[in-house]
């Protein structure tokens, strides 16, 4: 079944949803169909597999997950202001996130998903292959695949960056919602943290430590502005991610989007994909989605840049004033120290750790990809 539909995400108004995460309650997240000059278009293939998880057996241990269907979305690029074609296809067990240039000779367009492949942090995180091809603003996607419990994900990208969005990780989970999970025939590996790992950069710091569960405790500090100071602990479970993380839009001071548009970035960068603060003032006409938004997208890019792990970790991850340089710092020092970390699965009650997103799999396997 081919479903094409045209969509403008709108993420304000609360509906009565059933999606897995939701339970039934009162969501944020589904879609509106309306029609407005800032639309995106979004091609979904195959059928959506969104479904209540009550009264489901308990499992023993935690399995890979792919999609079930592949899924395609049209937007633009942050810095170039490019119209960009991003497809998310299913994979086979034990592939990982594995970008594709599509733009670029076949031999030369893979690119895995890895922290040791991170090339530059400055705007975004931005990963390269051997070739020199890079594809760059990969955080808020991996954020998504991260919240939502996949591990096998091959990522086909029509140009350098990731598209927009609306400036969050909203619109990846409604792709991958709409395009439903299922679960394969190995156990998901996952990171254990064996002993505290702390980078440091001035005021600036991250930390990973042992933990029975994914845990993210965030600082942000920005005196003297909107943001001022704020705070934020969150467990990754039980579909957290998806509720507490996913709507949080990036943000950016005028000055700055200013000096990047002189320089020739930021060219599609707008108050539709990002909070823009002058001073105290929000210059989006309708405000916060939270009160505390700008921590809640610290953390949800933390949670995109440790995905390059490759792999859930299971361990605290603490930061104050941190973003993508100090992130990948991190990971960079986690697995340099042989005795800070080992690969484990999620077996008996660590099941219960296990993130899914909230999005029921389907009990079925896949062998190959598609």
């Amino acid at each position: 079944m081919d479903v094409r539909v045209l969509l403008k995400h709108t993420w304000t108004d609360p509906v009565n949803c059933l999606n897995s995460g939701c339970h039934g309650a009162v969501c944020n997240r589904l879609p509106t169909l309306i029609k407005n000059d800032n639309m995106d278009t979004i091609k979904i293939m195959g059928t959506t597999n969104i479904a209540r998880t009550d009264d489901l057996p308990e499992k023993q241990v935690v399995y890979q997950r792919t999609l079930k269907s592949a899924v395609k979305c049209d937007g633009v690029g942050l810095h170039s202001g490019e119209p960009v074609h991003l497809t998310l296809k299913p994979a086979a067990a034990g592939t990982g996130i594995v970008f594709v240039r599509t733009d670029v000779d076949v031999d030369k367009s893979v690119i895995p998903a890895r922290w040791d492949l991170v090339v530059d942090t400055r705007l975004c995180t931005v990963i390269a292959n051997d070739h020199g091809v890079r594809v760059g603003t990969i955080e808020h996607l991996m954020a998504a695949l991260a919240g939502c419990g996949l591990d096998n994900v091959v990522v086909e990208v029509s140009a350098p960056e990731v598209p927009v969005m609306d400036g969050s990780s909203g619109p990846f989970v409604f792709l991958i919602e709409c395009a439903g999970v299922v679960e394969q025939d190995q156990p998901r590996r996952i990171i254990k943290i064996l002993k505290p790992i702390r980078v440091v950069d001035g005021d600036a710091q991250a930390t990973l430590e042992p933990d029975t569960n994914f845990t993210l405790d965030v600082q942000v500090h920005f005196e003297g502005t909107a943001v001022s100071r704020q705070a934020l602990q969150v467990g990754m479970k039980n579909g957290s991610f998806c509720k507490e993380l996913a709507r949080a839009r990036t943000f950016g001071f005028l000055d700055e989007v200013e000096a990047l548009q002189a320089a020739g970035l930021g060219k599609g960068g707008s108050l539709d994909n990002a909070i823009v603060i002058d001073g105290l003032t929000i210059m989006n006409k309708d405000g916060l989605r939270f009160d505390d938004e700008f921590v809640r997208h610290k953390m949800l890019d933390a949670v995109g840049d440790l995905f390059l792990a490759g792999g859930a970790i299971l361990g605290k991850f603490a930061g104050k004033r941190s973003g993508h340089a100090l992130n990948n710092a991190l990971l960079r020092a986690l697995f340099a120290d042989d005795d800070a970390w080992k690969y484990d699965e999620l077996r008996g009650d660590a099941v219960k750790t296990a993130i899914d997103g909230g999005i029921f799999a389907d009990q079925q396997v896949m062998t190959a990809a598609v």
